[in-house]
């Protein structure tokens, strides 16, 4: 509806129930300027791009017409005899043409698109008849409609971006003929970057071998991947770009691995994913050796647990494991003074090389180590319990169960110093031959510092014709 006064000038009034003509119809245009049987009315139509037309003149009932041509509109009522000539103002009608429109995502249509990513939408028309060049019209969330010559739409996304997005296009030369909106392309925006999971089969590579890093973003599509290694002494290094990595690799090094997803143009790339440790394994032998190798080592005895290595002149880094209360220090020996029985238990190593931290050898086999509370004694035992006038008689010393000992002799006092050969004649380790009388006694000793056992039981030795065992400590 028109208004009929304009500047304090009485006007023609063009109605219309709408401004749209459906496909292959058409609508109806009424104009009036009073209730006069004596108004003729006048219509014209133009376009943008042409200059107006009369399309119906006066000596036609022309109140009301009907129109199937997209076009601006208007009309006017004359009453010639007294020089009535009142014109309307201008109405916008436009066809609807029958050609099919639909929305699409260009290239990939993802499931899930990320805030920061770049999409494209395409309005992709139906063509029917001849070829038309189009002018495409696009309305998105909160948007209003607009007109470009290009099909295709692209743009950043944001979360403000989600929302329903449709297209129609009309013909170039008659902006006033277009086809129907299309359906509405959906577009729903996740906030927030996806992060990539990087999976391993195994950390670490067997000697010759190698293991298969898999990366993943979950639940989205499209992803190309970027692989990246570093070792400890080295600079970030990037493996494969996305345009030509997989989704799986297979690596024969060590080192700390990430990955990223990247897809779209220009790129959108994931947050990188955790990184994983690989260690490469050597062919070294790594080797767990006792120092001294004595089958039982007792409470406050000195031992040292020593990591040899096997191959080569690296320098090596060393590792531990043990099922003993107090693991070792990550040194090639681990020297225990005093052991106690929380030293007891399996003890493994391996080497890592001080020059790349990723490339160890194997563990090595595990050594035990038991420690026993117990205190050992010695025994003494004698051939003889008098001397012969001019002979001697043998003693001799021992400790059950364990070996490595030497002995130590003693006769009358408990602390006086230990025999000498002035004393007596060594046959042996833990054998001697004695000549003189007396009340003597035993005890071992081994190890750096030395360990004592307990003194063992005393002895007494007589002239011939005295005898006796004296146990007197």
């Amino acid at each position: 509806m028109r208004s009929r006064y304009q500047d304090g000038k009485p006007r023609a009034t063009l109605t219309t129930v709408t401004t749209i003509i459906p496909v292959g119809g058409s609508v109806t245009l009424t104009c009036s300027v009073g209730r006069s049987a004596e108004w003729k009315y006048e219509w014209f139509r133009r376009t943008q791009r042409t200059t107006e037309v009369q399309i119906r003149r006066d000596d036609q009932p022309n109140r009301v017409i009907r129109v199937s041509q997209g076009g601006i509109y208007s009309c006017r009522g004359i009453i010639r005899h007294r020089h009535y000539i009142y014109e309307s103002d201008e109405v916008i009608i436009e066809i609807t043409f029958s050609n099919k429109v639909a929305v699409k995502q260009q290239q990939h249509n993802w499931p899930q698109i990320f805030s920061g990513e770049t999409i494209t939408l395409t309005c992709e028309v139906q063509e029917g008849g001849e070829p038309t060049e189009w002018e495409y019209g696009w309305r998105g969330p909160r948007q209003t409609t607009q007109w470009t010559h290009n099909n295709s739409l692209t743009f950043r996304v944001s979360e403000s971006s989600s929302g329903d997005y449709m297209c129609k296009s009309r013909r170039r030369d008659d902006s006033y003929s277009s086809t129907e909106w299309s359906e509405a392309f959906t577009l729903s925006v996740t906030t927030g970057k996806p992060r990539a999971t990087l999976t391993l089969q195994s950390s670490i590579i067997p000697a010759g071998g190698s293991v298969t890093l898999s990366c993943s973003v979950e639940g989205s599509a499209g992803w190309k991947f970027d692989w990246f290694r570093r070792d400890s002494v080295s600079t970030e290094a990037q493996l494969m770009r996305g345009n030509e990595a997989k989704r799986d690799i297979r690596v024969s090094q060590g080192g700390l691995y990430h990955c990223r997803g990247g897809r779209g143009d220009p790129a959108f790339f994931s947050e990188d994913s955790n990184e994983v440790t690989v260690e490469e394994t050597l062919s070294n032998k790594a080797v767990v050796t006792l120092h001294p190798n004595w089958p039982e080592i007792y409470r406050g005895e000195t031992i040292t647990v020593r990591c040899e290595i096997h191959g080569g002149d690296t320098e090596w880094d060393y590792e531990w494991k043990t099922s003993s209360y107090r693991k070792p220090e990550n040194q090639n020996e681990y020297r225990i003074r005093p052991a106690t029985t929380i030293n007891s238990g399996n003890y493994r190593c391996k080497g890592r090389m001080k020059s790349s931290q990723h490339k160890t050898t194997e563990w090595s086999d595990s050594v035990t180590l038991t420690v026993s509370d117990n205190k050992p004694k010695a025994e003494l035992r004698a051939d003889n319990t008098a001397v012969p006038v001019g002979g001697s008689v043998t003693l001799t010393c021992s400790v059950r169960s364990s070996s490595g000992w030497k002995y130590y002799w003693y006769r009358d006092e408990k602390h006086s110093e230990p025999l000498t050969t002035q004393d007596a004649v060594f046959l042996s380790n833990g054998q001697i031959r004695v000549s003189q009388e007396g009340l003597y006694r035993c005890r071992g000793g081994r190890g750096d510092p030395v360990y004592y056992t307990e003194d063992s039981q005393s002895v007494w030795i007589g002239k011939t014709g005295e005898f006796g065992f004296n146990t007197q400590c």
